[in-house]
């Protein structure tokens, strides 16, 4: 049953509603951001370590956007990506510049989203 409760966090995207790529879905219980057929951002108004902005990326390039925003961290659950938790000092910063990356298509951001597996109608076997 989906939650009447709307994410406190949907602002985040708001940055991209000009772009005509943009397409928010939910994942997880959280809202998720694609630009460009790429998942990029989740937005996570969750309990604790799904309270903040998880950036999309691969580990090849945890080093570089870490360097430029010391608060990312790799998401102690899916330590593929980076996290930012809501209550960080530097939350709103790292907020600001990972919209601004995304909608510059900054290559360091982004991930293919693994197709869906469709769930077909269950049939009887031929008996």
């Amino acid at each position: 049953m989906p939650s009447a409760v709307r994410n406190s966090l949907l602002w985040i995207f708001d940055a991209f509603e000009r772009d005509s790529t943009y397409l928010c879905k939910r994942m997880f219980g959280c809202d998720a951001a694609y630009i460009d057929g790429l998942l990029c951002l989740v937005a996570a108004d969750r309990g604790e370590p799904w309270n903040g902005l998880l950036v999309c990326t691969s580990q090849e390039r945890h080093a570089a956007l870490i360097a430029e925003m010391p608060a990312l961290r790799p998401h102690p659950v899916l330590g593929k990506w980076l996290y930012v938790a809501q209550d960080d000092p530097a939350f709103e910063v790292v907020v600001a510049r990972m919209t601004a990356l995304v909608l510059a298509r900054d290559p360091r951001v982004g991930v293919e989203p693994k197709p869906r597996k469709h769930r077909g109608k269950a049939t009887l076997p031929n008996t």
